[in-house]
């Protein structure tokens, strides 16, 4: 870390002695407590940031209008991480660190690496995160006592790496989609989310005994023409068609200019379609898309919570939530269950064990985290890995069947 990152956190140090010092009195003291949200506000990734912002204010709306926790109230104080870089990340980082009233700390994702995990440790500072779990992983399973700080809303990234092989694998063993060769190709954008899951389908496709036609990796950052990478798509038709970038913007423009000349392919997009900018740019084109997601909202007869929250979001809004403005929404609530709990927001060694405890029902399934990881546990038990298909702007739920309200139908373009 830079001398100035030191200081930042020697300043902080300071300050929140001088806080708790106040504090001693054995109140929590009625005040203004400040949840810092790392964001991409502005980028390519925005309309996440915009995702992440709405849904954190709307949790702490709803308990401000409620009169609060212990006599706080609470304000959102937002560090725009950009595009993601480390230099911006940092920034945003120190800066909202700096602050000795921010005693919570969230984010969709932030930096990918999710380097900043190490910064929430030292300054002791009670994190959640989604998003790249993966990375959350490497870095807090070989000690997680250390990183006490830090629990992550999504669950193994592993299920990403080989549901999807499994997910075709089954359509065709129910007859609804034709394998004859067991070909696939495999587009990315280098970048450690979308790079981590396509390798992981790459290995487990070759395991499966699948042939991998196409492999391609775009520079990270907005791609507007994928053409040349469609011709090579196209020179030997494969029977799935996968691409990871997970920009919408990117997403959008790769199947606008897929179905100038389609082939007859299963077409799965990892992410970008949850986005509700995806169906925006892409409209009647989107219809029959498939894409799944780990911590996704799963609005089914079986979690009525998600239908709940989805409607509370929608009435304030005016707009569907993607992915990120439910889970931030629950990500805020699940800090004023620590909260309420602890008693004392500056208390941040007690918020953050009991955010290790939580067990509750969520948008996404039952969260209860691994101690061994500080991920989300996964399985259709807690959170499953969901299959969605849109069809007229509306995302339906194909699996799994626990939840699910719809059922695979063939693609228009593979009719």
């Amino acid at each position: 870390m830079t001398d100035t990152g030191s200081t930042t956190r020697r300043l902080r140090r300071t300050m929140m002695a001088a806080a708790a010092a106040v504090l001693m009195a054995g109140s929590a003291s009625a005040g203004v407590v400040k949840i810092g949200l790392l964001a991409p506000l502005t980028g390519p990734a925005s309309a996440d940031g915009q995702e992440f912002q709405r849904g954190a204010q709307l949790a702490i709306d709803e308990v401000n209008a409620a009169g609060g926790i212990g006599g706080n109230t609470f304000e959102l104080v937002v560090g725009d991480v950009k595009d993601q870089s480390s230099g911006n990340v940092t920034s945003a980082v120190e800066r909202l660190l700096g602050d000795a009233d921010v005693h919570m700390m969230l984010t969709g994702y932030a930096s990918l690496t999710n380097f900043e995990i190490d910064n929430m440790a030292e300054a002791e500072m009670p994190y959640m995160l989604a998003a790249t779990s993966q990375q959350t992983r490497d870095i807090i399973a070989p000690n997680p006592d250390k990183y006490m700080c830090c629990w992550s809303w999504t669950p193994s990234f592993d299920a990403y790496n080989t549901d999807v092989t499994a997910f075709a694998e089954n359509l065709a063993a129910e007859g609804k989609l034709k394998l004859a060769h067991k070909t696939v190709a495999i587009i990315s954008s280098d970048n450690a989310y979308s790079k981590t899951i396509s390798e992981g389908m790459k290995k487990t496709f070759g395991a499966k005994g699948w042939t991998v036609t196409v492999d391609e990796m775009v520079p990270f950052g907005e791609v507007t023409d994928w053409r040349s990478i469609l011709a090579k798509v196209r020179q030997n038709p494969p029977e799935v068609v996968i691409n990871t970038d997970y920009l919408p913007g990117n997403s959008a423009s790769f199947l606008n200019q897929f179905l100038e000349q389609p082939t007859k392919s299963l077409v799965f997009l990892q992410y970008a379609p949850s986005v509700p900018e995806f169906v925006q740019l892409t409209g009647k084109k989107s219809d029959g898309v498939i894409y799944d997601l780990l911590g996704g909202s799963l609005v089914s007869p079986k979690n009525p919570r998600a239908e709940e929250v989805a409607t509370k979001f929608k009435a304030r809004y005016n707009v569907e939530s993607g992915t990120y403005g439910v889970a931030l929404y629950e990500m805020v609530n699940i800090y004023f269950d620590a909260l309420r709990k602890v008693g004392d927001p500056a208390d941040h060694k007690a918020i953050m064990k009991a955010l290790g405890e939580t067990d509750k029902p969520t948008v996404a399934g039952r969260l209860k985290f691994d101690p061994a990881t500080h991920l989300a546990m996964q399985g259709d038990d807690y959170i499953p890995i969901t299959f969605f298909q849109i069809w007229d702007g509306k995302r339906a739920l194909i699996s799994p069947a626990k939840y699910a309200t719809d059922s695979f139908k063939l693609q228009p373009w593979m009719q």
